[in-house]
């Protein structure tokens, strides 16, 4: 059974329900700010999240950690943004600060667990909801040597998730709910879904489209999306299509690997790495590209993936969970299981122009289904109702 709703109470509603049962000032806990020189999908989505809440009538805070560059404490999208603590000390940091009232009093708290959780359930006990997009289980020897990797899978895998049994929990998808459900043991019923929106900025633009085939990869540049993998399939495919180029958008610790790794394959002249690139560079790039290429071994949704399908660009990925819903299979891309299939898929769609667009036709119309307002009022939904039932939130 799952728990979406596709057409849920109007955020309105619900806000004034929660300010009714008392729920007016909101803290949101995440490692990163949207600000951040690191930040990707979880960041984007908290953002489009909290400032529909702040626009709302819901007085947020959102407490994350310290970045070069950026002010302790600033005010951005109606909401209130507190940056503190490292990488990894700001989770006791937070907690501390959180139980002090360092940063004034709660009526509710959110808490973005990405790999490792602030465990909230221990020291908070008003409502709560824990917001999860996927479980980090392949990811953690890629981020880490051992044994931080195998503390890491246990972490995120034995000893946390008990305290989280009672705590609503929002994911991304279906398919992340049940690896929820079946690798951290966290029961169904409060495992809830909230699709990624796709802002109305992303629209389709087809006399923007390459004349030249055109394949545009987003995202961190960190060993899960596998960046590697799609290089190693651009060489193989780049002699069967004249003209391929290849734009990668994102930044992170593995593009000197990966700048690297295209000069030994040959491909540097037709692999662009553009870095980090403004919302106007990025739509332009959706726009004109043939295909998204995304090569994840793990995702909470894939939100890249319905952003360049809203510009009416179709995607190659991986079929993981996240994406396995991102990806209407057939209608707004394909989904493939190895790296020869990946390969085979990609090839498929730039070489045939009719496939191509019954693909960017599907793909537009699978945007058109999904909205931040909806999302939003999704996520705070279970927070509404554990404030609304009153009293604290059980362990």
């Amino acid at each position: 059974m799952t728990t979406i709703d596709h057409s849920p109470p109007a955020l309105e509603d619900l806000t004034a329900t929660a300010l009714r049962a008392g729920l007016r000032r909101v803290h949101v806990l995440a490692w990163r700010d949207l600000a951040d020189a690191e930040a990707g999908g979880s960041e984007t989505h908290l953002d489009h999240v909290v400032r529909r809440w702040a626009a709302a009538g819901l007085e947020v805070t959102v407490r994350t950690s310290a970045a070069p560059g950026l002010p302790d404490t600033e005010e951005r999208g109606g909401y209130r943004v507190i940056r503190r603590g490292g990488r990894y000390d700001v989770f006791p940091r937070a907690a501390a600060a959180e139980v002090s009232g360092r940063h004034g009093p709660a009526d509710g708290l959110v808490e973005f667990w990405n790999g490792v959780p602030f465990l909230s359930p221990l020291w908070f006990r008003g409502p709560r909801i824990t917001v999860l997009h996927h479980v980090h289980r392949k990811m953690w020897p890629m981020v880490l040597p051992e044994p931080l990797a195998t503390g890491g899978r246990l972490l995120e895998g034995r000893l946390a998730p008990p305290f989280y049994r009672s705590t609503p929990v929002v994911t991304l998808c279906d398919s992340s709910r049940r690896e929820i459900i079946e690798l951290l043991g966290l029961p169904a019923a409060n495992v809830h879904v909230a699709l990624p929106g796709i802002d109305p900025w992303f629209s389709p633009a087809p006399h923007e489209r390459s004349a030249t085939p055109l394949v545009v990869a987003v995202g961190r540049l960190v060993p899960h999306k596998r960046f590697d993998a799609l290089l190693s399939v651009v060489a193989e495919l780049r002699p069967r299509h004249e003209g391929l180029q290849v734009v990668i958008a994102g930044e992170g610790g593995e593009r000197p690997a990966l700048e690297k790794q295209a000069a030994a394959l040959g491909i540097q002249d037709c692999v662009r790495f553009a870095g980090r690139i403004s919302d106007e560079e990025l739509r332009s790039l959706y726009r004109r590209a043939w295909v998204l290429a995304a090569t994840s071994v793990a995702e909470g949704f894939g939100m890249t993936i319905t952003e360049a399908a809203a510009c009416g660009t179709p995607a190659v990925a991986t079929r993981v969970a996240g994406h396995a819903d991102a990806v209407v299979e057939g209608r707004s891309g394909v989904l493939t299981s190895s790296r020869a299939e990946f390969a085979d898929r990609l090839d498929a769609v730039l070489a045939d122009a009719d496939f191509r667009r019954r693909l960017s036709e599907g793909a537009a119309s699978r945007a058109a289904e999904l909205t931040w307002d909806a999302t939003a009022a999704q996520v705070l939904r279970p927070l509404v109702a554990r404030a609304t039932a009153g009293g604290p939130s059980s362990r």
